[in-house]
């Protein structure tokens, strides 16, 4: 595997469409041993849900894409996927802090994520960017062995 590094000024980040889900869909099993349905995709795009793509501005291809709720001051992170060939390069960083600024301009004053425990690489980036664990979501994700419990994060806009 060959690395290439992408700089953020050559990426974009623009609404996903429907289009893009057999890009995501090829991505996300692959980023996730319990992952997201294409259907939960569809159903997000249907209800309104800020679906975002991360591609690079020359040739479109999808790094990465991020799905939030915004409603009534608030924001909940659903979904924040890197493609694992380029996870590590300050992506999922570069994403989840366009994320957030589009929260803030739909007037979410607080946001929301629930993480693995076991997501070591996740929890540390949400971290660097002022989250804090508020409470634990007890046998929230499916895990190999029953269930996993979830850190539910949050901070403020």
């Amino acid at each position: 595997m060959s690395t290439v590094t992408t700089t953020m000024t050559s990426l974009q980040l623009r609404p996903m469409r429907v289009q893009d889900l057999d890009t995501v869909m090829d991505i996300e099993p692959r980023a996730y041993e319990f992952y997201w349905s294409e259907g939960i995709f569809r159903d997000c795009l249907r209800v309104g849900h800020a679906c975002w793509v991360l591609t690079t501005a020359h040739l479109d291809e999808l790094m990465g894409y991020g799905v939030m709720s915004v409603a009534v001051g608030e924001c909940h992170l659903l979904n924040l996927t890197i493609r694992p060939e380029r996870q590590g390069q300050g992506l999922g960083r570069h994403l989840l802090q366009a994320l957030l600024e589009i929260a803030k301009a739909r007037n979410a004053q607080i946001a929301f994520l629930e993480v693995r425990p076991s997501n070591e690489a996740a929890i540390a980036l949400y971290r660097s960017l002022d989250f804090n664990e508020v409470g634990v979501r007890k046998r929230y994700y499916p895990a190999r062995e029953g269930r996993e419990d979830a850190l539910l994060m949050a901070r403020t806009l």
